[in-house]
C-alpha cells in the first residue's frame, strides 16, 4: 500500500532557522528624546498655540530665529523602567475650550509615548499659563504712517 499523507499533518521542520534578534542589552531612550516626542505630540492638538512659559518663548522666539526650534521647550518629562510622567505648559488659541484642549494634549502624549517611547504615560499635567487671542497679532505689525497732508 501507498503511504499516504493527511493534509493537516505537520510539515516537516527541516532548516528551522529564524532570524530572531539578540535578546540580551538595554536600550535607553534619553529623556531629551522622550521631552521632544510629547512636545511634538502636544503640538499637533487643535486648540495649541504655543509650548512653555513667557520667558522660555521668548528664547524660543529667538531659536525661531535662527531656524533652531527647541521641541522640548515647555515640558518636562520623569521616565521610569515602564512608565513616564509628563509636564506641559501651554498656550491655548482662543476661543478653544481649555479643559478640551487640555484633555487633547493628555491624550495625545499618552498615546506618544505608548507607540513611540514604548512607556505608559501615568501622570500627565497640563499648565495652560496664557491664552492666544488672534487680534495680538495684528498689533504686532506697525501701522503704516499717515501720508495725509494736514
Amino acid at each position: 500500500m501507498a503511504n499516504v499523507t493527511n493534509g493537516t499533518q505537520a510539515k516537516a521542520q527541516a532548516g528551522t532557522t529564524t532570524n530572531e534578534a539578540a535578546s540580551t542589552g538595554e536600550t535607553i531612550i534619553e529623556n531629551n528624546v522622550v521631552a521632544k516626542i510629547a512636545g511634538i505630540a502636544a503640538r499637533e492638538v487643535n486648540g495649541v498655540h504655543a509650548l512653555g512659559g513667557g520667558a522660555a518663548r521668548a528664547v524660543g522666539a529667538i531659536r525661531d530665529a535662527l531656524n533652531s526650534t527647541d521641541l522640548t521647550q515647555g515640558v518636562r518629562v520623569e521616565v521610569g523602567e515602564t512608565q513616564v510622567a509628563v509636564d506641559i505648559t501651554i498656550v491655548a488659541e482662543y476661543p478653544a475650550a481649555l479643559h478640551t484642549v487640555a484633555d487633547d494634549v493628555r491624550a495625545a502624549v499618552a498615546r506618544a509615548m505608548s507607540d513611540y517611547v514604548g512607556k505608559q504615560a501615568v501622570e500627565i499635567n497640563v499648565t495652560i499659563n496664557d491664552v492666544h487671542i488672534p487680534s495680538d497679532d495684528e498689533d504686532d505689525v506697525p501701522a503704516e504712517p499717515d501720508m495725509r497732508v494736514l
